[in-house]
């Protein structure tokens, strides 16, 4: 029994909801590997082919997950980390902010493909106008939102300023298996000491592309089409997103108003390597350069491109027209550059809308 436990949360690894369902985005000819995991899982748990037709989908595999909590356990697991890492609140603002409008009080809980909005936000926002205020990070690499909640109240730096006030904005990154039951427990906690507390949930992007076989390196995700990139969009729309939306639809019927939102970070992604698929994007000429590694973390344009989706979503404004952050500074035309990254991240926010942001007079 412990065997095929460790089959299907292998298999649920490689899934990985969002994660997986991008594989589509592939080159042709090297998809295997998911399919035989599909099938070895399917050997092991017919029950899972709810549809009776004899091949496991994704979306079955993961309801499968979902719906055994003791393998949903098992899969929490084998991903805890040995404690957060933290920062007391206004460790990340400088001096310029206290000579500025106060903005709100912004918390990041985060995973790596978040954590360096807390660093990048500050100034991104004093450059605005705007006074950061600085009320904490905390970071856990690889984490779904429960796992943050589910440290020790002594080491839990988010739920200690939930719980004194002391935050406007929660942002949080969930990551594998969704319903992700941290987003709900800081959410209610949030708001029982803030009413005004908005909660952002980042939708990121697809590690490895998706690909979970050994053979995927960076360099391959030059191979992706601006049609493949479509596909692997609208399958993270249909298998990941729409049960995020779900859990946070449902948080703001709970709620009687849109106290959560979603940042569409993925979208934005997609959109900026379109646009390096098309020789659109100054200064960069392969998707490769966008990221650190295989896994997918961020160069410094894909950074500040996740920044400026979360500064519209704080700040309800566009980020056109902000000055080159100093990440951007040695990249080649820079200036140009930046203007697309803020323009993507300005698009994406205000044509989705469960990001909460609108554009004056639109209805």
């Amino acid at each position: 029994m412990k065997r095929t436990i460790r089959t299907l949360l292998a298999l649920t690894f490689a899934l990985g909801a969002t994660w997986l369902i991008a594989q589509t985005a592939a080159p042709a000819g090297k998809k295997g590997g998911i399919e035989a995991k599909l099938a070895m899982a399917l050997k092991l748990y017919p029950d899972a082919d709810t549809d009776k037709n004899g091949t496991l989908s994704v979306d079955e595999a993961l309801k499968y997950v979902e719906a055994h909590p003791e393998l949903k356990a098992l899969l929490a697991s084998r991903t805890k980390s040995n404690g957060p890492n933290t920062s007391k609140p206004g460790e990340n603002t400088t001096p310029a902010s206290a000579g500025l409008p106060a903005g709100p009080r912004v918390f990041v809980c985060a995973h790596s493909f978040m954590i360096f909005t807390a660093t990048m936000l500050p100034k991104m926002t004093e450059a605005a106008g705007i006074g950061y205020q600085d009320a904490g990070r905390q970071m856990i690499g690889g984490s779904r939102t429960q796992q943050h909640w589910d440290v020790p109240d002594e080491k839990n730096l988010a739920k200690k300023v939930l719980r004194e006030g002391s935050v406007d904005v929660l942002t949080v990154s969930p990551h594998m298996l969704l319903p992700d039951e941290g987003i709900d427990n800081f959410t209610k906690l949030g708001l029982e000491k803030n009413p005004n507390l908005r909660v952002l949930v980042q939708a990121s992007w697809p590690a490895r592309d998706g690909n979970f076989t050994d053979g995927f390196h960076n360099a391959m995700r030059n191979e992706a089409t601006v049609e493949s990139l479509h596909k692997m969009r609208e399958m993270q729309r249909e298998q990941w997103n729409t049960r995020l939306e779900a859990q946070v639809n449902a948080l703001n019927s709970a709620a009687g108003k849109q106290a959560v939102c979603i940042v569409p970070v993925g979208d934005a992604v997609c959109t900026l390597r379109e646009c390096v698929a098309e020789g659109k994007a100054p200064g960069i000429t392969k998707q490769a350069d966008l990221f650190k590694d295989d896994l997918g973390h961020p160069m410094p344009p894909l950074s500040v491109l996740v920044t400026y989706c979360h500064f519209a979503a704080i700040h309800q404004r566009s980020p056109v027209g902000l000055p080159v952050p100093a990440a951007l500074k040695d990249a080649p035309q820079a200036a140009e550059l930046n203007t697309l990254l803020q323009q993507i991240a300005w698009d994406a926010v205000t044509h989705y809308p469960m990001s909460g942001v609108k554009v004056a007079g639109a209805e």
